[in-house]
């Protein structure tokens, strides 16, 4: 925790949330160069207020619908997602029944291995890593090596704060994306099935809430899925990219 920071200061949430950050990269979780991400996810948080907006809580319902309804879906864990929402991503695996899959940019099976411990050490049970035996077509970086099991046959990747070239890579590949990503220009945002807009500290806990509630209101019967579906049918990721937009252009 960052010392001496009283809860009245006006960046308390966020310098707290930058300490986890700064903690993952000494703990070999972070790349430093994640933290030059951070910085600007963070510069985007800003202009929408800090808060999550009406644009996100209809991405996050489609996204709950998306997860929901498709066969194998996959959560792509790279080291500032560990960093900053370990439990969570977690707590998403179990109540959706998926695997939890290492997936980092710059090459480095000891900070794999790490961002593996890390989320066991909050309760995972399993974590897969990438194999070379699995490799994404359209995609030239470390990220094209996935495990057999998990990103290689899923139809559906969870996959927040993630790099633009693997999230179009993924559709290329005929798989649905689910993203969270501050940035409504990014390639991830726009190539995204669904981009939630927000911070990732304030969504990921109302996505595991919402999937919750749809659950057990709806169950995953017949007439559940139909109305996921039309929740789905309804949900248009280009308008939601733009309110998010013109709400930062106003801010």
């Amino acid at each position: 925790m960052t010392p001496m920071i009283p809860k009245s200061h006006p960046r308390y949430a966020s310098l707290l949330v930058r300490d986890r950050i700064v903690a993952g990269v000494r703990k070999g979780v972070t790349s430093p160069d994640g933290l030059i991400a951070h910085g600007r996810g963070e510069a985007f948080d800003y202009l929408i207020g800090e808060k999550t907006q009406p644009f996100a809580k209809s991405s996050i319902e489609a996204a709950a619908a998306c997860l929901l309804l498709t066969r194998h879906p996959v959560i792509s864990v790279n080291g500032n997602a560990a960093a900053l929402c370990p439990k969570e991503l977690v707590a998403l695996s179990a109540v959706l029944g998926c695997p939890l899959e290492v997936n980092i940019f710059h090459a480095s099976g000891k900070r794999e291995k790490a961002i593996a411990a890390c989320l066991m050490n909050h309760g995972a049970k399993t974590v897969l890593l990438p194999g070379k035996d699995a490799v994404l077509e359209y995609l030239q970086s470390n990220r094209k090596y996935v495990n057999k099991e998990g990103i290689f046959s899923a139809d559906t990747v969870f996959v927040p704060l993630e790099d633009g070239d693997r999230a179009r890579a993924l559709i290329r590949n005929g798989k649905k994306v689910v993203t969270i990503d501050l940035n409504p220009l990014s390639r991830t945002a726009k190539a995204a099935t669904v981009t939630i807009v927000d911070n990732i500290t304030r969504a990921l806990p109302l996505l595991i809430t919402r999937i919750k509630m749809l659950k057990k209101k709806k169950g995953i019967g017949k007439m559940g899925n139909r109305q996921l579906c039309r929740t789905i049918e309804r949900y248009d990721n280009k308008n939601m990219l733009a309110q998010a937009e013109r709400k930062m252009r106003r801010r």
